[in-house]
């Protein structure tokens, strides 16, 4: 195929995901004319819109598509749209077509890559990365799963000897990458769907820390195995780099942060929990051994704000707080609902849960379970299928996985039934949880919240 900078325009087939809209803002950035389609209409895909990229949201060919010519423009597509008739056009028309994960590919091979890879954590550690990256003024890009609350984006363009990117494991799509620098944060079993069972995602993610030049550095959390030499972190336990001595006080965790070679006391961090902690130790690692000095790391990470949909949180004048968090794996909720109890034990802690995939739903049925079993009280929304269609799971169903929940207090609902039912519930805590549309919910529990402050 052509070197990407010799396209003039760039066609995405479901722009409005996440890391398609970062490869579109990249290209924007780039000065090429960049448009394309998605199904729905949202907040994310708006923002598209402000910053000049051309969306339609019906798969039409119309005269914006047959008016573009094969030989300068590249159509980019996401693995998770099967049928289109968009992509039959430009099939039958002989353009260049590639998957999201190929191009992300090409732009690493150009560029000091740090690949952050894992089953849980990889979005806050790229995010922390990227984050740190700016504060130190290096030249970089950045390309995240998630929207950065200090960009307000998952796209940063501050140079271009580096970047940061998210290796999504889904459909292996982390093989494409060109890392320099990488991190395995995690390897639980997950995507079953696509790799069978734990030994094979195991599998993938050696296959993907073999990418690492011998010369370079991977960063792995301590007890994984993967194969081949690499550096270990951890989080009260030694490692080659380790934080130990957490105390929390006032929402802030401080912890001192250890080297092979030296020790430096009292980081700052806002972002609760533990594992949050671990991905600090990871950033904190790679930034060191990029030549950052320890006091701009200091105040970088005091000045960390998340990830929206990663633990935002609201808390009001009456004493209610209202979390919103993108966990769609029991790990993930339990990480979450631990952090919730450990920071407010004693308060009532009401989960509205949305699953994410009805294959996700079975293989991890009894995980899910007893992860929500630890809340107060739960609302189980509807699975969201996302790419994969109900008649294949017959049987798997959020009333099935209701059924082995152990709480008492417990109950099913649509997504537009949730916020009434919220709004009858008495809890002190409320957490909205999932990787669906239950963002949707967010905009009014918030408005909701801060009506009933006045």
């Amino acid at each position: 195929m052509k070197l990407l900078e010799t396209y003039h325009t760039f066609y995405f087939v479901g722009i409005g995901g996440i890391g398609m809209s970062a490869l579109a803002r990249y290209f924007k950035a780039s000065g090429k004319k960049v448009l394309g389609y998605d199904k729905t209409n949202t907040k994310l895909t708006q923002q598209l819109m402000s910053e000049g990229i051309d969306i339609v949201f019906e798969d039409l060919i119309d005269e914006q598509i047959t008016t573009l010519q094969k030989d300068n423009t590249l159509v980019i597509y996401t693995p998770a749209i099967k049928k289109l008739g968009i992509l039959d056009y430009f099939n039958e028309h002989g353009f260049e077509i590639l998957k999201r994960a190929k191009v992300l590919g090409l732009i690493t091979e150009n560029t000091d890559c740090i690949a952050v890879a894992g089953t849980h954590g990889k979005t806050t550690t790229s995010t922390l990365v990227s984050h740190l990256c700016k504060e130190a003024d290096l030249p970089f890009s950045c390309f995240l799963g998630g929207i950065s609350e200090n960009f307000k984006s998952n796209f940063l363009y501050n140079g271009s000897e580096y970047s940061v990117v998210e290796a999504d494991e889904y459909d292996r799509s982390f093989l494409n990458l060109s890392p320099d620098w990488a991190v395995i944060t995690s390897t639980d079993a997950d995507h079953l769907d696509i790799y069978g069972d734990k030994s094979h995602i195991e599998e993938g993610f050696r296959q993907f820390a073999a990418l690492v030049p011998e010369d370079k550095k991977l960063f792995v959390r301590k007890g994984i195995e993967i194969g081949r030499d690499h550096q270990t972190y951890a989080v009260n336990e030694k490692a080659d780099y380790y934080s130990d001595n957490l105390r929390m006080d006032h929402d802030k965790i401080y912890f001192d942060f250890h080297t092979p070679a030296e020790s430096v006391k009292d980081f700052v961090w806002e972002i609760p929990g533990i594992h949050n902690v671990e991905n600090a130790t990871v950033a904190l690692a790679i930034l060191h051994n990029l030549g950052v000095d320890f006091d701009t790391l200091k105040k970088a990470i005091a000045s960390f704000k998340g990830i929206k949909r990663r633990y935002t949180k609201h808390i009001y004048k009456n004493g209610k707080i209202y979390i919103d968090d993108y966990a769609h794996h029991p790990t993930e909720i339990n990480a979450v609902v631990g952090s919730i109890k450990t920071f407010y034990p004693d308060k009532k802690l009401l989960v509205a849960f949305q699953p994410h995939l009805f294959s996700r739903t079975r293989d991890f049925a009894d995980g899910f379970a007893e992860s929500l079993s630890n809340a107060d009280e739960l609302i189980l929304l509807d699975i969201y299928p996302a790419r994969e269609l109900q008649e294949n799971f017959e049987g798997i169903t959020s009333t099935w996985l209701l059924e082995k929940v152990t709480l008492d207090k417990k109950e099913g609902s649509t997504l537009m039934e949730a916020f009434e039912k919220i709004k009858e519930k008495d809890f002190d805590i409320l957490l909205t949880v999932g990787a669906g549309n239950i963002d949707t919910l967010y905009d009014p529990i918030c408005e909701w919240l801060s009506l009933k402050d006045k």
